[in-house]
């Protein structure tokens, strides 16, 4: 199979050489000369094989994904195919589905955690749209997901739309169990009768039941840095938990877990020096890159 790849930043340069060791060729492209395999979005297309193409797009979400779907709908033809990977909000996929579709393109949009560990690790899918073009995707989806079965790495949502607004839930549930983790580092720090906080983290790793892959990311965090010092205590959004709130508040869903979440990460733009917010920040920077302001 034959794939093409816009976007080659920190996940999407992790994906194309994922995507490379299961054995699938990889055309990518990205703005910036020195990653990319060809010049434009015109190349990328003439580049795959005649028949039904796939593009997947990863790329920031808002007007950067909407004119590279613009384009997209300019190069490729009827049959073909294109993915958005994208944290893009799900409302949009309706518009990028009609868009490609008046040209007779499929589209689906798929939610993708994992972060900057995923090139070893493998991502987790959400993916929405037709049962057919899902089908036909496939074996790029397999070549992602972790291994193991399938049921626990991958999952169809639904129609267009759901795959983003499943890892938009997903992120909303994230931000808070963050906090959480963030608000027990600042307790057991708070209290004179602990002595190794690091350890404690640690020691949680197996057979308790708030174990989990953002704990062993905040013990690396904290064995890199105990008291986190060199961080500030500033943790920026990049929407998804917003979005969420949004459709709680739409549907009369109770999330106040997320809301409080969400309005601290806002209390620390405005000069905190929480040591929970630290935490925060240096979970966002240890699974996704995310930057973090030093202190």
């Amino acid at each position: 199979m034959h794939i093409g790849l816009v976007g080659l930043g920190r996940m999407g340069n992790n994906m194309r050489a994922r995507l490379r060791n299961a054995g699938i060729e990889v055309t990518g492209y990205d703005a910036n000369p020195a990653v990319s395999d060809v010049a434009s979005l015109a190349d990328l297309a003439a580049a795959l094989p005649e028949g039904q193409k796939l593009v997947w797009v990863m790329v920031p979400h808002g007007k950067i994904t909407d004119d590279v779907i613009t384009e997209l709908a300019e190069v490729l033809g009827e049959g073909d195919l294109v993915i958005d990977g994208g944290n893009s909000k799900w409302l949009d996929d309706t518009k990028h589905a009609e868009q490609l579709g008046a040209k007779g393109i499929r589209y689906v949009d798929a939610g993708v955690s994992g972060g900057v560990w995923g090139k070893e690790n493998g991502y987790g899918l959400m993916v929405g749209g037709d049962v057919k073009d899902v089908e036909f995707a496939m074996p790029v989806f397999d070549a992602l997901r972790p291994e193991g079965p399938r049921e626990e790495g991958f999952s169809h949502a639904g129609g267009i739309g759901a795959g983003h607004y499943a890892k938009m839930v997903h992120n909303g549930i994230e931000y808070a169990i963050m906090q959480a983790y963030g608000e027990g580092y600042e307790l057991l720090e708070a209290k004179d009768i602990i002595n190794d906080v690091p350890a404690v983290f640690a020691g949680w790793q197996r057979g308790t039941v708030v174990r989990s892959w953002l704990l062993d990311l905040l013990v690396l965090a904290i064995n890199e840095d105990p008291k986190l010092d060199e961080l500030e205590g500033y943790v920026d959004d990049s929407g998804e938990g917003r979005w969420t709130l949004e459709e709680a508040i739409e549907l009369a869903v109770p999330m106040p877990a997320l809301s409080a979440a969400m309005f601290a990460r806002f209390v620390s733009r405005q000069g905190s020096e929480s040591p929970t917010m630290k935490a925060v920040a240096a979970l966002r920077n240890q699974f996704g890159g995310h930057a973090v302001k030093k202190a």
